[in-house]
């Protein structure tokens, strides 16, 4: 399966302001910008976005053909929506990870979504009972390929021991001012297991352009030299420092915002050189390569 180089997030979706046909709408022009890949979460707006998006979904049925669906379960919210939780916490057991993606499956109006992750590592992970969980979504045609978000290596590596097939992904948070999985053995795994990884927070939630911190000032004045110098916004040159790696990770934005996502996208387009890459990096680290 490929999924697009840049991934439609919709976390903040309940700040949009978007429902419906308009939902489907702002859909259908993500879309035209090339980006047909579409990041969700059971707990997302305390469970509701995938019900919003199941009715954008209504709204214009001929976009479930053009679109591929990521979700994600395993945390747990005291909500009123799920009376059961009755504190925060993670389960991977195998009957919540199948109930969970059934529940997620009828909030979207659909009988199958490309790719199931794991939202979070689970202490109390048992690898087996996950592999059965996948085994039963993937034979019942639920669900095509699965994942992980925020994994270390040696958790995805014991997961996958257990299971037949690769897992496709580990989705995990990158940017410019979030380096550690450069150099936490993240990325190497990546590579040397040879799927592509997603980035979440590729703008550090914002801080590249509001932050007052000593990190945020250093980034965002190489960022505009970077910017200045490729006559690229300094939003595409933030995109373009994650595509740079070989892991060829992809984005996940995080905004309604129309313009933004053809940022991104413009990014795929942008290549930097060896010299500007490290100019951020060390921009970042705050201190000269070893």
């Amino acid at each position: 399966m490929e999924l697009s180089n840049i991934i439609a997030g919709l976390w903040r979706q309940p700040e949009w302001n978007l429902e419906g046909a308009a939902l489907a709408a702002w859909t259908r022009e993500v879309l035209d910008l090339g980006v047909d890949t579409v990041d969700l979460a059971d707990i997302y707006g305390g469970y509701t976005v995938e019900e919003s998006f199941g009715a954008a979904l209504g709204a214009d049925p001929g976009l479930r053909r053009e679109l591929k669906l990521i979700t994600k379960c395993n945390i747990k919210l005291v909500s009123e929506r799920r009376p059961a939780h009755r504190r925060h916490g993670y389960d991977s057991s195998c009957a919540h990870i199948v109930d969970s993606a059934e529940r997620s499956l009828k909030a979207l109006g659909t009988d199958h979504v490309e790719l199931l992750l794991l939202h979070r590592q689970d202490p109390l992970m048992d690898p087996d009972e996950v592999a059965a969980a996948f085994s039963s979504l993937e034979a019942s045609g639920k669900v095509l390929d699965f994942g992980v978000s925020n994994f270390t290596p040696s958790c995805l590596d014991a997961l996958q021991s257990r299971l037949e097939r690769p897992l496709v992904t580990n989705q995990v948070e990158a940017s410019v001012l979030h380096l550690e999985p450069f150099v936490d053995g993240t990325l190497d795994q990546a590579l040397a297991r040879r799927f592509r990884p997603m980035a979440w927070s590729p703008l550090g939630g914002g801080r590249l352009f509001a932050g007052d911190g000593e990190q945020e000032v250093r980034v965002r004045a190489a960022m505009a030299r970077v910017a200045d110098e490729l006559g690229e916004s300094v939003d595409t040159v933030a995109y373009a420092f994650l595509l740079r790696h070989p892991s060829r990770l992809r984005p996940i934005t995080g905004t309604g915002r129309l313009d933004r996502i053809a940022s991104a996208v413009r990014a795929a387009e942008v290549t930097l050189s060896r010299d500007q890459w490290f100019d951020l990096w060390t921009a970042s680290t705050g201190a000269p390569l070893p």
